[in-house]
């Protein structure tokens, strides 16, 4: 298993956005973001020298809100025992199985192929 033991988030996306910029993008309330964060639909994380929780802007999507398939992706990598913050860095990793990030994979389309490369992360 690969769990990103202690790595450094910031460098792995451009804009980490806080709970009530994500909300505005969303149309919604920042309650409403925190009880999405709750459930498993977004993922956020402490960044050094940030106030607050950030979410990743990769994990929004232009037009549809959030990136379809990030949801089940977040559960199958927190049931196979990663914390938020090593899903976080998987996600925005480059993986050579998908031959881009799988975030990136996801924008494209690709939820099945990120979860089976998510589930050689569980063996």
């Amino acid at each position: 298993m690969c769990y990103f033991p202690h790595v450094d988030l910031r460098p792995l996306d451009d804009r980490w956005l806080p709970v009530p910029d994500v909300a505005t993008i969303l149309g919604t309330s920042a309650r409403d973001v925190r009880n999405l964060i709750r459930s498993q639909h977004l993922l956020a994380c402490r960044i050094e020298g940030l106030e607050g929780g950030r979410i990743p802007s990769a994990f929004l999507s232009d037009r549809d809100g959030i990136v379809d398939g990030l949801r089940g992706s977040i559960i199958q990598l927190t049931d196979s025992g990663m914390t938020p913050d090593q899903a976080i860095a998987w996600l925005l990793s480059p993986n050579d199985e998908l031959g881009c990030t799988p975030v990136a994979a996801l924008h494209a389309g690709r939820k099945h192929a990120v979860r089976r490369a998510a589930l050689g992360e569980a063996l």
